[in-house]
Formats: structure tokens, C-alpha cells, sequence
């Protein structure tokens, strides 16, 4: 698990310790490149996120194990970071890794800003991530923006809030993207790590 001095890397930490799944926190680029899989997590504002993986130099190792195929899942501002830019930081490149940009809600088509609590992610195929699961389910939300990818095939969850329906799970080959906070969606939401976990250390 990536360390970039953000928030909420320690609830994220604290839920695979409790399904007894090897983890370390770190921004060491050599343990990264070594990890089976690798999870950014992380609370706060775009260009100061992104501000630290460039100060860390962890950049070019997330680019880099993602095109090598290691299994990587970013959660909240780890999946806003994957994209080019955010209305949040204008001028300040992301990562780059998914083509698209992060928006923030409109107020007059949601019920306020921030986007707080629980909602469902309605899923549009099956997907390891989330193996054995009903279609639809309730997570837990905390977000003013949202993503939004320019190929509509790597969409793989949507949710909607007020009138308004955005993406909230992406997939792109080995790399999976989490609006929601898997970590503070109680059983359901420790259930899709597992999964990750399992695809990370046997591949399935």
C-alpha cells in the first residue's frame, strides 16, 4: 500500500490487517515494484496528492508497475489521480494512466456537495472484484468530484446521486478504480479487498 502522506491510508491499512491479508505500507519504490499488488487509497485534494507522489518520487513506479500488469486498485483519490486532470487542480497534470477528466458535481443537479454516505453501485458486468456478489449494492461515499474516463468501455460501476448518475468503479485491464471507501462499507465493502487480495497473491 502506497504511502504518500494523505488521509485515511491507516483505515484502508486497518481493514486488510482484519482480513489477515500481508500488507505494507510504504513509499519505497523498490518494495512497490515488488509487491504482488498494490493499493493507493487516499483522502484529500488532488494537486496536493498528486504534489506528493512527484515529491516522493513514486510517479513513475505506479506508471510503470501498471503497465507491467501487477494488480493495482486505487481508492477515492487513488482512482482521481489515475486520470489527467481535475477540476479541483487546473493546470496540474494526474497520472495519466486513464484518459478523462475528474469533475466536480453539479449543485443544482445533486442534493449537496459533498456526496456523503451510502449509495448503490450499480455494476454493468461481472467482474472478479467483485466475484460472488448480487448485482447491485450499497457503499460508502465521501467525495465532491468524480471521474470521468473518456472510454466509456472501461466503466464498470455507475451511481447515482440526485440527478445525476456518475462513474463510480472503473477497470482497465490489471488496474481497478474505487469511488467509494471499500474500507468503511462494513462487510461488503472488506469483501471486494479480499478479492483483490486473492487476485494480487493467486491471480483469481
Amino acid at each position: 500500500m502506497i504511502d504518500y502522506g494523505v488521509g485515511n491510508l491507516g483505515s484502508v491499512l486497518k481493514a486488510f490487517n482484519y482480513l489477515n491479508v500481508p500488507v505494507k505500507l510504504t513509499d519505497n519504490c523498490q518494495e512497490i515494484r515488488e509487491a504482488k499488488g498494490v493499493v493507493l487509497p487516499g483522502v484529500g485534494a488532488f494537486g496536493s496528492g498528486m504534489g506528493n507522489l512527484i515529491n516522493f518520487h513514486l510517479k513513475e513506479t505506479i506508471v510503470e508497475i501498471i503497465n507491467k500488469g501487477k494488480p493495482f486498485l486505487g481508492i477515492c483519490l487513488g482512482l482521481q489521480l489515475l486520470f489527467t486532470s481535475s477540476d479541483e487542480a487546473p493546470g496540474i497534470k494526474g497520472l495519466d494512466i486513464i484518459k478523462g477528466q475528474v469533475k466536480k458535481f453539479d449543485i443544482e443537479k445533486v442534493n449537496k456537495i459533498p456526496h456523503m454516505g451510502w449509495n448503490q453501485v450499480k455494476l454493468n458486468q461481472e467482474d472478479l472484484l467483485f466475484k460472488n456478489f448480487s448485482r447491485d449494492q450499497n457503499f460508502y461515499f465521501v467525495h465532491s468530484y468524480y471521474v470521468n474516463p473518456e472510454d466509456s468501455e472501461l466503466i464498470l460501476g455507475e451511481t447515482e446521486y440526485g440527478s445525476q448518475e456518475f462513474v463510480s468503479v472503473i477497470r482497465k485491464n490489471n488496474l481497478w478504480g474505487l469511488q467509494c471507501h471499500p474500507e468503511k462499507s462494513s462487510e461488503i465493502g472488506l469483501k471486494v479487498l479480499k478479492n483483490f487480495s486473492e487476485v494480487a497473491l493467486n491471480g483469481n
